[in-house]
C-alpha cells in the first residue's frame, strides 16, 4: 500500500481551494476566487464569499483530483481549514470536508489557516529546518515565527503585528491612491514606475526601545493618506507613493526578520503569505538574506495566495507524525490564534448538549 493521498480543502476568505498531497509532493490543486464580485465593493463581502464557496467546492475538488488523474475513491485523508476567516465561508469549506471524509470512511483533520501557509514552501523546497524562521505576511496577519516540528511542535510567536496587517495597510493606502481592489498588487504593479526614495515614509517599531520583533502598519497607512491629501488639486505622483510605500512596508518586514535569524542563531528564513508575492518583499529579503549569510526559502507565487495545496500539506504532515483526527463534531474558530498547525475546536454547543 502507498503512502496516503491527502485531500485538502481552504475557504477561509474569497478563495475556493482543493489540493492532493503524497509525501510531501503536491499531485495537484486548483483555486477558484471570487475576488471580481467583491472588487466592485472594495473589499470583501462575507455573504458573497459564503455563497461563492457554496458554487465552487464541489468543481474545485473535481478540477484537483482531475489534475491529479485521481478518483474520489483514491484519497486516504481529508484536511480543512477551521480558521481563523470569516464565519460563513469557513463553515461552507467544513461541511463539504465531513461529507467527504464520512462519505469515504476516512481520517479528517482541521487545520489552522497560518500553519497552512508555512506549510505551503514544503511543496517546492521540501521540508521545513529543524528550527527556522518564519515571517507570515498577509492581508490579516503579519508575524514572525520560530518554527522547529511543524506538525508536533508548538509555534513560537516572537511578534505580531498590533494593529493593520501589512496587507491591510497596503489594500487602504491603494484606495486612498485611487488604485482598484485588491490593493497589494495593484501597488506593486504601479511601484515600478516610481521612485521609492521620493516619499519619506516612518518605518514603525523601528527605534531602539521599541518591542524588537512586532510590527504596526497603521501610522505608515495613516502618513500615506495624508501625503495624498497634501496633493489635493493637483495631480497625485501615485507611482512615486506606492513605490515608497512599498519599500517601507519591505524594509520593516525584512529587517525585523533578519534581525531575529541572527539573535536566534536561525539559519533559513522563510517567508508566506499573499504579501509575499510582493516583488519588493521578495528582492529585499534576497538582498539582506545573502548579506547575513542566511537561507530564504519563499514559494512560488501561485502558492504564496490562500490554496487547498497548502492545507494538503499540513494535513499530510499531520497524517504522516500519526496526529490524531478531528472528533466528529469538529468545529471552526473564525479567530484562532497560531498555536499548533492543528486546528481541532468543538462548538460550545456541542460540548455541553
Amino acid at each position: 500500500m502507498g503512502s496516503p493521498i491527502v485531500l485538502g480543502i481552504e475557504s477561509s476568505c474569497d478563495e475556493t481551494g482543493a489540493g492532493l498531497v503524497q509525501e510531501g509532493r503536491l499531485l495537484g490543486h486548483a483555486v477558484a476566487s471570487s475576488m471580481d464580485e467583491h472588487a466592485r465593493y472594495g473589499g470583501v463581502v462575507p455573504e458573497i464569499a459564503s455563497r461563492a464557496h457554496l458554487h465552487a467546492l464541489r468543481p474545485v475538488v473535481r478540477q484537483a483530483l482531475d489534475q491529479a488523474g485521481l478518483r474520489l475513491a483514491d484519497i486516504d485523508a481529508v484536511a480543512v481549514t477551521t480558521g481563523p476567516g470569516l464565519s460563513g465561508a469557513l463553515q461552507v469549506g467544513v461541511a463539504g470536508a465531513k461529507g467527504i471524509a464520512y462519505a469515504l470512511g476516512v481520517p479528517l483533520h482541521g487545520v489552522h489557516h497560518l500553519a497552512g501557509h508555512v506549510a505551503a514552501d514544503t511543496l517546492e523546497h521540501g521540508p521545513l529546518p529543524n528550527p527556522c524562521m518564519v515571517l507570515i505576511v498577509s492581508g490579516g496577519h503579519t508575524s514572525l515565527l520560530l518554527v522547529r516540528d511543524l506538525a508536533r511542535d508548538p509555534i513560537v510567536h516572537l511578534g505580531d503585528t498590533l494593529d493593520d496587517a501589512a496587507g491591510e495597510c497596503f489594500d487602504k493606502v491603494a484606495r486612498v491612491f485611487g488604485l482598484p481592489y485588491p490593493g497589494g498588487p495593484a501597488v506593486d504593479r504601479v511601484a515600478r514606475e516610481g521612485n521609492p526614495r521620493a516619499v519619506t515614509f516612518p518605518r514603525p517599531l523601528t527605534g531602539p526601545r521599541d518591542a524588537p520583533y512586532d510590527f504596526s502598519f497603521s501610522g505608515l497607512k495613516t502618513a500615506a493618506a495624508r501625503w495624498a491629501e497634501g496633493h489635493a488639486g493637483r495631480e497625485l505622483p501615485v507611482a512615486d507613493g506606492a513605490a515608497s510605500l512599498q519599500e517601507a512596508v519591505a524594509d520593516v518586514l525584512t529587517r525585523k526578520a533578519v534581525t531575529a535569524c541572527r539573535e536566534h542563531g536561525v539559519g533559513t528564513l522563510v517567508v508566506v503569505g499573499g504579501v509575499a508575492a510582493n516583488s519588493r518583499v521578495r528582492s529585499l529579503a534576497e538582498e539582506r538574506c545573502r548579506a547575513a549569510g542566511i537561507e530564504l526559502r519563499v514559494p512560488q507565487l501561485r502558492l504564496c495566495t490562500d490554496n487547498g495545496a497548502m492545507i494538503a500539506a499540513v494535513g499530510d504532515l499531520l497524517v504522516r507524525a500519526g496526529a490524531e483526527p478531528a472528533p466528529l463534531d469538529v468545529s471552526i474558530d473564525p479567530s484562532a490564534p497560531l498555536e499548533y498547525a492543528a486546528l481541532q475546536p468543538v462548538a460550545a454547543m456541542a460540548r455541553t448538549a
